[in-house]
């Protein structure tokens, strides 16, 4: 069903990982040492999971360039996994971090300029009352927290191959027989999910009634399109069924749009007018600091309020459970204030659309010439290619159109040649630096790296 001949890419990929040593020697030689000290031979276990037979080295990187510690240079369309969606270095966030550097960047204190932040929050995505973190997961932990603090129940109701960060109440799957189970490989960590978490499948209207019927759910984590399994859009009416539901059984709805904000300045909540109770958006928004933001309706706010009333003078100081002591810092709010004001543009999203469009046409062009059952899904300036022929209606079979041994050629052959994808998926995002050439060269180089292992006809 592939339409590609595996024996033939096994052989291939054998060949791509020698040359990826011949390339990269030096970033060898910094892996070898890594290994000396890190768990596994670098800062964070992700980074030895791309293609090559070891991370590539950075050496330095500026809008959609990264350079290695061998000299080789790269288009950069993983731009961290969205930790640097509008550039490397990008001249606004450099500049507003380096300022206040200098003027200090912690206090656990506010500063004036978080109140032009908070308006601007507000103003762009619809909820009126804010908080920062350090992280997505974060952000997500603390939301789940209040919401079953002001609902008094303990499931929160997820979706099958959902992507939240490491919040331990996600990380569950159906099994074969379609019982929830913990995610394959990833550890339980004491937690009985049957006590924390209900499980649907993305756009099973009759799956999600069925499980907030129960009345235990305190309530609805989702990203507005699945984007962490291969990309799996929503029904038509999927959204509206979902906003009346929660309603219905007065359950929070949760929207992550920590990928989704690709959609646009305002995400894909602005842009298709989605009405969340809580919205939570990270990474993106800092020019790579560590940073998050989650957002609440003033119904919820209320909510919280009479649980948890604001702290007066002379009470017991208390934390509630959620916080974090470098969270909300000077530091984090200049570089989201100039990543709101000078980056996250109607122009600079334009741009990055138009680029995303270009490499949907010239990915769609190249599946066609080799007549592969696969298809191409874009979100804004986003897009992935998966090896189905049609988009997934659901996470469950999003899994089913990926394939290992597959996707570690097509990303190694284009690592080798220049190209850097997301390496979790085939996923490229555009940032505001990237080219017409940059986005045709990796068109060439799919077509190339196909044309070698492609089942004769």
């Amino acid at each position: 069903m592939l339409g590609i001949d595996l024996h033939e890419t096994a052989a291939a990929l054998q060949r791509e990982l020698l040359e990826f040593t011949r390339l990269h020697p030096r970033s060898g030689e910094c892996y070898r040492q890594g290994l000396e000290h890190y768990l596994y031979g670098a800062p964070l276990h992700w980074m030895q999971q791309w293609s090559g037979s070891y991370p590539v080295y950075v050496a330095t990187a500026q809008g959609a360039r990264v350079e290695d510690v061998d000299g080789n240079s790269y288009i950069d369309f993983a731009l961290g996994d969205s930790g640097a969606m509008y550039g490397h270095a990008n001249p606004a966030t450099v500049k507003a971090i380096s300022n206040q550097l200098a003027k200090g960047s912690t206090f656990m204190l506010p500063t004036e300029e978080s109140l032009w932040v908070g308006k601007e929050l507000a103003r762009r995505f619809g909820l009126r009352y804010w908080q920062l973190t350090t992280s997505a997961t974060d952000a997500n932990r603390f939301v789940l927290r209040l919401c079953r603090m002001i609902t008094g129940r303990n499931k929160m109701l997820t979706f099958n191959w959902n992507y939240h960060g490491s919040v331990d109440e996600t990380q569950v799957e159906f099994d074969s027989g379609r019982l929830m189970v913990p995610r394959q490989d990833v550890y339980h960590n004491g937690i009985d999910h049957r006590q924390t978490t209900r499980l649907a499948e993305f756009n099973d209207i009759a799956g999600l009634e069925e499980s907030l019927s129960h009345g235990d759910v305190a309530c609805v984590l989702t990203e507005p399109v699945m984007t962490n399994i291969g990309m799996v859009p929503p029904d038509p009416c999927y959204h509206k069924a979902l906003r009346e539901m929660t309603r219905r059984y007065d359950v929070p709805l949760i929207i992550d749009e920590t990928h989704t904000i690709s959609s646009g300045p305002s995400g894909y909540t602005g842009k298709y007018g989605l009405m969340p109770d809580f919205l939570v958006l990270g990474k993106a928004i800092g020019g790579g600091i560590p940073i998050a933001v989650w957002g609440a309706s003033e119904t919820m706010a209320e909510r919280i309020w009479q649980a948890r009333p604001p702290f007066k003078p002379g009470e017991p100081i208390n934390h509630y459970g959620f916080g974090g002591t470098l969270a909300g810092s000077a530091l984090q709010i200049v570089a989201l204030k100039a990543t709101l004001e000078e980056i996250m543009t109607d122009d600079n999203f334009c741009r990055m659309e138009k680029m995303a469009l270009r490499f949907e046409a010239g990915t769609n062009e190249v599946i066609k010439k080799h007549r592969l059952p696969w298809h191409v899904t874009r979100i804004g300036a986003r897009a992935e290619y998966l090896f189905l022929d049609h988009p997934p209606k659901n996470g469950g079979e999003a899994h089913l159109g990926r394939h290992a041994l597959l996707e570690a050629y097509i990303h190694l052959y284009l690592l080798n040649r220049g190209i850097l994808l997301t390496p979790f998926h085939n996923m490229a995002l555009m940032c505001p630096f990237v080219s017409e050439a940059d986005v045709d060269r990796h068109s060439l180089l799919l077509d190339e790296c196909l044309f070698t292992i492609k089942e004769e006809r």
